[in-house]
């Protein structure tokens, strides 16, 4: 039964995101974005980074970039500038709204991400964590997932690891379709946002 349901939420996931993606170019948000990225600050709109997906695959993460460059980190006196002050202005924007998430719906359509799973960890973290804890690479990371909409960046480590091994262990259509509306409410309300991403173009 289960294996019919991953069946089915990998359908999902591939229809919504190419459809997504179709209508978000329309708009077009995934031009207009990244030229204003472009605009306003040195360096290239889409950010990459290394993370852990579906049994321990690594992958390609694709963001919008929401800081300055590492060359320009650094203050009048030539130190080097704290995190917060390093996030542009657009920046600031994209994360308070989520925007900057945009990008993965190409993740998800080439079978890296899901809507919704446990965050992708990058590997020096996943190298800490548990061979339990490891289990919840048995699912695509997701964009959003139960930790996320539960507390989110307010959240402890252990708590969101916590998160991730229940919705492993009690994966269900029905519970993505939760997530999925939480999310909606998490995101309109800004909820357990956190400017710095400390494992994000550190």
């Amino acid at each position: 039964m289960r294996k019919i349901q991953y069946g089915i939420k990998r359908l999902f996931d591939f229809i919504l995101s190419a459809i997504m993606i179709i209508v978000l170019i329309a708009i077009p948000a995934l031009i207009v974005i990244p030229l204003v990225i472009r605009l306003t600050s040195t360096g290239k709109a889409v950010f990459k980074q290394t993370r852990v997906g579906k049994n321990g695959k690594e992958f390609q993460i694709y963001k919008f970039r929401t800081m300055l460059i590492p060359e320009e980190r650094i203050d009048a006196n030539g130190d080097v500038l704290e995190p917060n002050d390093s996030i542009t202005k657009i920046g600031a924007f994209l994360r308070r709204t989520s925007l900057d998430e945009l990008p993965q719906l190409f993740n998800i359509l080439k079978g890296d991400m899901s809507f919704v799973g446990p965050r992708p960890m990058i590997p020096s973290q996943v190298a800490k964590i548990s061979e339990y804890q490891k289990t919840r690479h048995r699912m695509r990371p997701g964009v959003t997932g139960l930790a996320q909409v539960n507390g989110r960046n307010d959240l402890t480590w252990d708590k969101k690891l916590e998160y991730d091994m229940q919705y492993v262990e009690n994966y269900s259509l029905a519970l993505d379709v939760v997530i999925c509306i939480k999310t909606v409410k998490v995101v309109l309300l800004h909820e357990g946002i956190e400017y710095v991403h400390t494992m994000e173009e550190q």
